[in-house]
Order: structure tokens, then C-alpha cells, then sequence
């Protein structure tokens, strides 16, 4: 029975070696087709004239790049649209013919080598074409600019406060080599009162990122002025005035959550006194198309209040003459008594070309007292030879030799003329 149960054993275990033996063959076997399945898949695709065109390119960039040493980037056409019509451009850029605005994919098997080898290179791409744009009002400083000044605004109408930032300053002209600039600012009417920034040191671009707030009812915020004043202080500890921003609030949508960033560029002060009785800054331009003479009231300063009040009044009067006969005026809004106004408010009248001869313009700057009455605090007239001398003649002309630009100047008030 032993030597039954052994015989039986090795029948069985001979059985078993014989299905795993075949089990593994067939597994090598069925593997060995499926590589020659896939040699005969991939066999047939040509590689040859890919991978000279692939080279020629190649050795064509290396030699461009070896001449010019350009630093911009090759831009290749994908495998997908070769065969497509392109229209041939310069430096070797291609573009793809409106009459086929769609990318047809080819199809069948693409090796990834097949599609590197593929590709070709059509142009180049400067980098320097998608940098951001330099910021203008960083760059453009016109000839003989003192400074140029940035800040932003914003209005809160439930507590009535108007929020400035002063950002920044560039391009000071101290006047010695060094500078520490440091900028007063005033609401005007009142210039008792004003909020001064830090001091930075040894600077001629300084940067300030400093808030600030003026509390000004809603009421009266539209007649206010912001006047920035950028001072330079000495190794004597002595304040140099280096320039001034006038900034009106008049014509400037102030509301929550809406805050404007502005720059201005600085100006000089004129710290003599301009006459007895202050000066008046205005544009004028004359458009012979259309006929029309325009007057821009800007500002005036010195003038002579008759009563130092924040309730007195003052506007300009503009008006157009023809042989001295009146022919029609117009008024700026009255802004809080201040010897140094801003009105910022364009006119215009229609005036015939033949008419520039005889006619002229009287700006009469009137204070509104009590109310009522009215005080004339000084007036000039610009106009022809027939009319005006010296700088009001001057300016005159300049207007009629400069069709259609603003000529502004600085004029002279008198009482009675």
C-alpha cells in the first residue's frame, strides 16, 4: 500500500510541474507576440526627413543665434498643422490663411519622438514686446519741471472727513546737492491751519505713503481748495520752499469707497506781492472754424478783501466788448472769501474773425459783502492795439497767432480803468 501511495503521489506531481510548465510557456509566448505586434505597429512610420528637418532647423538657430545673439524665444508649429497654408512674413514668421480659422488634429499613432522631430520653427518671439508699459506719469517730465507730486483723495459722507494720501514726490530741484524734502498741506480757504508730512532725508524722489484727514462738512467741500507746499530743509535747520500744488475740489466726484489717485506737477510760488491790488491767471484760445473765443478763469492771489471773513465772497466777471459797447458777460461760481481763489471754469463767445480787431475782454474780480453788495477788487482788459499795451496785447496776439491752444498768463489787477 506504501508503494501504491508514492507512485500515486509522483503521478500527481508530475501532472502538476507539467500544467505549470505549460501555463508558463504560453505566458512567454503570448508575450513574445505581443512585442512583434507592436515592432510591426510602429515600424512603418518614417522618421528619416522629420529628423533632418528637425537638424536643418536646428542648425539654422545656432548659427542665427551664434550671429545676432538674440535673446528671444523660438515659436514652433506642432506636428498637427503641418500641411496647412501659410503666407510667408518677414524673419522667417509665418500666418495661417484667414480661409482656414480651424486646427484639424491628424489622426493614426504619433510617437512623442515623431512629434519633436516634427515640429519646425517658424519665428521668434521678443520678450521684450509683453513686458507691462512703463507708467507715463513716471517717465515723462517735460523741460524745466521743478517736481512732480502724487496723491489720492477720498470722501467719507457719513462722518464728513476728506481722507488725503500723500504717496510720493519725484525729481526735486533743490537748491544745493543734497535734499530733505518734507510737504505742508492746506484746505483753503483757510490757510491758518495745515498738516505737515515727516521729513525724508537726503532724498530727491521721496516716498511718503502718510494719511491724512480735514474735517469738512458736505455742504461746503465742493469750494474748498487743497494746496500742497514741498519744502526743503537746510543743514541750518532753514525751510526752502521748492514748490506748490493747487488742487480744486470743485470738479471732482467725491463719494465712499471711490478713491481718486492724481499727480500734479509742481509749480513756483511767486512770493512778491504781484500788485496793489493782486493778479489774475487766465487761458485764452480762439478757434477761427468755429468762431468762438473761450476764456479759462484759473486763479487769482493777493487780492485786497474788504473784509477778512470765510462768509465774504469772491467771483470774476468776464466780459466780451465790441468798439467798447457791451455784448455779453458771464460769471464764475463765488468762492469763500480767500485772497488767493481757484476757479477753474472755461467761457466761451462767439466772435467772429473780422471782429478780433475791435473787440476785447474785460475780467472784472468782485466781492459779494454782506450778502448784497457788491465790491470790485480790481480788473483787467486784454484786447488789440486799440485797446491794451504790454502784456495784455502780448497775450492777445499769442491767442490769435495759436489758433486753437490755450495761452494762460498771469495778469495784473487794477481798480479803475
Amino acid at each position: 500500500t506504501e508503494q501504491a501511495v508514492v507512485v500515486v503521489g509522483s503521478i500527481i506531481g508530475g501532472v502538476l510541474l507539467f500544467v505549470l510548465s505549460g501555463i508558463t510557456a504560453y505566458l512567454l509566448w503570448k508575450k513574445f507576440c505581443h512585442l512583434l505586434s507592436y515592432e510591426k505597429l510602429t515600424s512603418p512610420v518614417e522618421t528619416t526627413n522629420a529628423n533632418a528637418i528637425f537638424q536643418d532647423q536646428s542648425t539654422s538657430e545656432i548659427q542665427l543665434e551664434s550671429t545676432s545673439r538674440s535673446r528671444s524665444v523660438p515659436f514652433i508649429i506642432p506636428p498637427t498643422l503641418h500641411g496647412r497654408d501659410w503666407i510667408h512674413l518677414t524673419n522667417e514668421e509665418h500666418v495661417q490663411e484667414e480661409s482656414d480659422p480651424y486646427m484639424i488634429p491628424q489622426s493614426g499613432p504619433r510617437s512623442s519622438f515623431h512629434s519633436l522631430a516634427g515640429a519646425y520653427i517658424v519665428g521668434t518671439i521678443n520678450p521684450e514686446l509683453y513686458k507691462f508699459s512703463e507708467d507715463k506719469s513716471e517717465m515723462d517730465f517735460p523741460e524745466g519741471n521743478i517736481g512732480r507730486l502724487w496723491f489720492s483723495i477720498e470722501y467719507e459722507q457719513e462722518s464728513e472727513k476728506l481722507l488725503i494720501s500723500l504717496i510720493k514726490v519725484r525729481k526735486l530741484q533743490p537748491p544745493a546737492d543734497s535734499c530733505s524734502p518734507f510737504v505742508k498741506i492746506y484746505l483753503l480757504p483757510d490757510e491758518r491751519s495745515y498738516l505737515q508730512s515727516k521729513t525724508k532725508y537726503k532724498t530727491l524722489n521721496p516716498q511718503f505713503n502718510e494719511n491724512f484727514v480735514f474735517q469738512v462738512s458736505s455742504k461746503t467741500l465742493l469750494q474748498r481748495t487743497l494746496k500742497f507746499l514741498v519744502y526743503h530743509v537746510d543743514r541750518q535747520k532753514k525751510h526752502h520752499l521748492l514748490g506748490q500744488v493747487i488742487f480744486p475740489l470743485k470738479n471732482e466726484t467725491l463719494t465712499d469707497n471711490n478713491k481718486l489717485v492724481i499727480w500734479r506737477d509742481l509749480e513756483k510760488e511767486n512770493l512778491e506781492p504781484p500788485s496793489e491790488y493782486g493778479e489774475i491767471q487766465f487761458s485764452l484760445s480762439y478757434n477761427d472754424y468755429l468762431g468762438r473765443l473761450t476764456v479759462v478763469v484759473l486763479r487769482a492771489r493777493g487780492l485786497k478783501l474788504q473784509e477778512e471773513s470765510h462768509a465774504a465772497n469772491v467771483y470774476v466777471k468776464v466780459s466780451l466788448l465790441n468798439h467798447n459797447k457791451f455784448i455779453k458777460s458771464k460769471k464764475t461760481a463765488a468762492v469763500l472769501g480767500s485772497p488767493n481763489p481757484v476757479y477753474n471754469e472755461t467761457f466761451s463767445f462767439k466772435a467772429d474773425q473780422t471782429e478780433l480787431d475791435t473787440a476785447s475782454l474785460s475780467l472784472s474780480v468782485l466781492q459779494i459783502i454782506k450778502g448784497e453788495k457788491t465790491h470790485l477788487l480790481g480788473r483787467v482788459i486784454v484786447g488789440p492795439f486799440m485797446y491794451t499795451r504790454g502784456k495784455e496785447l502780448e497775450h492777445w496776439n499769442e491767442m490769435i497767432n495759436k489758433p486753437k491752444e490755450l495761452v494762460k498768463r498771469w495778469h495784473a489787477l487794477c481798480h479803475s480803468m
